[in-house]
């Protein structure tokens, strides 16, 4: 570790994209605190392999569908922040946490919008908005969109517009806080070999096929393509990319 390490909140990282973003961030000396909701045993395997390596993390519960409970989680991360890292702010916060299912649109809810919208666009909107106290001028927010609000996915309506919505919102974000050096870009991945609404990819050869057909550099992702990206997003060499929707799918229905 070195002296100018800093600190990283990753949400949703106890497993696939945010569990790599969470390990590039580390192996860059950064101090790390990932959210769970319910996988403590996961999350908490994060962090063994963090501290393994020498790094220093922690996982904290989070619901981010929870609106209510987004101002304690933040002054719960102060809290962690000086007693864990002696330090009292984060530079890096990267709104990863969420969940995915294909619904076709004959077979949406009223439920089914609201849980999106609280998870993707609600809870990313105040959780930024709670943590702008504790986030250093000169920090770097990163939000996590899809390659669906792009091209279209049959059943992903929902999911999709709630992240155009937060592409949306980054614009903006950029130019409020513009003010404070921090800047605000969002990545899109497309289609990532994960757990990702139950593993749909992973789990799927035809689908994984047809994937690569459709990729000019013949395959689908893998969690480390986007990690990787995360990670020089939060390096020196980002410092001029801001407002920006940075898509990471390899060409997918280019």
């Amino acid at each position: 570790m070195t002296a100018t390490n800093k600190t990283a909140l990753i949400t949703g990282g106890s497993r696939g994209l945010g569990r790599n973003m969470a390990q590039h961030l580390a192996a860059q000396g950064h101090d790390i605190i990932i959210t769970y909701n319910s996988n403590k045993a996961d999350a908490d395997a994060v962090v063994a392999g963090i501290e393994a390596n020498g790094g220093k993390a922690v996982a904290l519960k989070l619901d981010v569908g929870d609106i209510a409970s987004l101002a304690p989680f933040v002054t719960e991360v102060t809290e962690m922040l000086k007693t864990k890292f002696g330090r009292e702010r984060i530079d890096f916060l990267i709104n990863n946490g969420g969940m995915g299912q294909t619904i076709p649109f004959a077979n949406a809810t009223e439920n089914d919008v609201d849980r999106f919208y609280n998870v993707h666009y609600k809870g990313v909107y105040f959780l930024i908005q709670h943590a702008l106290p504790v986030i250093n001028d000169g920090g770097r927010i990163i939000n996590i969109s899809t390659g669906t609000t792009r091209f279209v996915n049959p059943g992903y309506q929902i999911y999709a517009s709630m992240k155009s919505a937060v592409e949306t919102l980054t614009r903006y974000l950029a130019k409020d806080l513009g003010p404070r050096q921090i800047t605000v870009n969002v990545v899109a991945p497309g289609a990532i070999e994960t757990d990702f609404n139950n593993a749909f990819i992973r789990s799927n050869e035809h689908v994984k096929k047809m994937i690569s057909s459709n990729t000019p550099l013949g395959r689908v992702g893998v969690p480390d393509d986007i990690g990787m990206v995360i990670a020089f997003l939060c390096s020196e060499g980002s410092r001029w990319i801001n407002g920006q929707r940075i898509e990471v799918s390899g060409g997918v229905n280019a």
